[in-house]
């Protein structure tokens, strides 16, 4: 028996059949194309789903899914700006398949913890970084869930009084420093201010989080300075 699973991110679907050993047999990915509306996000991920499962035995569908997610509904996503939508009902509706939904960030560290970095460990937390700040708590093998999955929402917590304006609606969050889209926008800040930057040699529309490391890596010392920058921010 085979099962599917899918990261849903802000900027990417990554899908994949995996086996019962959690070997990955074969996998898929789309773009999420934000502003879009859930029903139109899932329809992609359902047929990225009917697309790897085609012709297997597959006995369902685990989702990662960024924000507070209770019993297959998605409450609130900031990064998605999604409320209230029914995600698991919606996506079986379309596949015909069980879906078992959680927040992005908790079923990852799950997955860490039964599978990858912390395999063999009981308790274990786990960061991520991408659109959005994640976080993911294992205490005694298990999923530390808080209210509506939210227990482990890290990245609005609060470390800049006054600070930089996040899609949550705050200000100051560790989001709006620490994650990828935040480290774009500061390496765009850094490559308008010196233009003599290596930085400069990307197109200002093709700048992403690989921008900064590969200019530091080639020498270049404003890039080190955004990237110093920006570790700090992680490390607070």
């Amino acid at each position: 028996m085979h099962y599917l699973g899918v990261d849903l991110g802000g900027t990417n679907i990554k899908a994949a059949l995996v086996s019962e050993n959690g070997e990955i047999v074969k996998e898929a990915a789309a773009p999420t194309n934000l502003p879009r509306t859930a029903q139109a996000v899932c329809d992609d991920i359902a047929a990225l789903c009917l697309q790897l499962g085609a012709g297997e035995p597959v006995a369902g569908i685990g989702v990662g899914c960024p924000g507070t997610v209770c019993d297959g509904v998605v409450l609130y996503s900031n990064n998605l700006d999604w409320h209230d939508f029914a995600m698991a009902d919606y996506l079986q509706a379309k596949t015909g398949l069980p879906v078992c939904l959680g927040n992005d960030a908790n079923v990852a560290a799950l997955g860490e913890t039964i599978s990858g970095a912390a395999k063999g460990v009981k308790n274990a937390v786990m960061i991520t970084l991408g659109t959005g700040v994640g976080g993911g708590i294992i205490i005694d093998g298990k999923i530390y869930e808080g209210q509506n999955s939210a227990g482990a929402e890290m990245g609005h917590v609060c470390i800049v009084k006054d600070g930089e304006h996040c899609s949550c609606g705050r200000n100051g969050c560790w989001e709006a420093y620490a994650s990828v889209t935040a480290l774009i926008r500061q390496t765009k800040e850094a490559m308008k201010a010196h233009p003599e930057s290596k930085m400069n040699e990307t197109p200002i529309d093709e700048v992403n989080g690989r921008t900064a490391f590969d200019a530091m890596r080639a020498g270049d010392a404003v890039a080190k300075n955004v990237c110093d920058r920006y570790i700090e921010y992680i490390a607070e």
